[in-house]
């Protein structure tokens, strides 16, 4: 990637917190955040690798553990509010945005 860190941007401050851009991959053989991912539209997407399968939820639910794990918030402050069926997923992290602000750059600071 030749993009600066301030070009990468997978969040978006929002009325109720932040919304996290993620793309999702079920089946993986570990969990983990794997890195930012610019898509073709210019966009970019936290990259985020589940080891469930993409059935009844299930990989939404470990996509919600892992990001919970990574970035330190508690799992009830992370609602998937689009991309239920989706590889891309907006996930809405509540509380102040400031703070999750600043976590989320301290967090991608090591993808850069």
């Amino acid at each position: 990637m030749n993009s600066s860190l301030e070009d990468l941007t997978p969040y978006s401050v929002a009325v109720a917190g932040v919304k996290l851009f993620v793309r999702l991959s079920p089946g993986a053989s570990a969990n983990r955040v794997d890195g930012l991912y610019d898509q073709a539209d210019g966009t970019c997407r936290l990259k985020v690798k589940v080891t469930t399968v993409p059935e009844k939820g299930k990989a939404n639910k470990a996509l919600q553990k892992v990001l919970s794990k990574y970035l330190k918030i508690p799992a009830r402050d992370l609602e998937l509010i689009a991309g239920q069926t989706d590889r891309n997923k907006t996930i809405l992290i509540t509380g102040n945005a400031d703070q999750v602000v600043s976590e989320l750059k301290l967090r991608f600071a090591e993808f850069s």
